[in-house]
């Protein structure tokens, strides 16, 4: 009896180890900072530009004085396809895009975060808010296995 008191321990200390790593699978983090003012060229960098695929988190940050911007990810069905614009309003067309999330009407000077889980591939980041896109605002992100 002494001895099965032993191992019993012993196993619930083996159990709890290895269900705590399965459930914390690690996130990479993917620092983005938009920038830029009206009439202006503007910029959005991410990095880093290549991850892993897995859960991902992107801290994006707007580092402009007076203009607000936004972060919209989707994944592209090839690198190399044109994005698809509607020129009367001046953006992107979302509606023929499969966005991932974004983290919308970031103020001067503030932060947002957007979690999600990326498969490899190639996705575009870009702010929507008119006319940004053409101003320069996107950057591309490339996800390995």
């Amino acid at each position: 009896m002494k001895s099965r008191a032993r191992l019993l321990p012993l196993f619930a200390g083996t159990a709890i180890a290895c269900s705590a790593g399965a459930s914390f699978a690690a996130t990479t983090v993917i620092n983005v900072t938009e920038d830029g003012e009206g009439g202006g060229a503007m910029s959005l960098k991410l990095d880093p530009p290549t991850v892993k695929a897995g859960p991902a988190t992107f801290a994006v940050h707007n580092d402009a004085m007076t203009e607000q911007h936004e972060m919209v990810v989707v994944r592209l069905k090839s690198p190399d396809l044109p994005i698809p614009l509607n020129a009367a309003k001046n953006r992107v067309d979302e509606s023929k895009l499969k966005s991932l999330g974004e983290v919308s009407d970031l103020k001067p000077g503030a932060s947002g975060k957007l979690n999600t889980r990326l498969a490899p591939g190639t996705y575009l980041l870009f702010c929507n808010m008119k006319g940004h896109y053409e101003a320069g605002m996107e950057a591309r992100l490339t996800v390995t296995p």
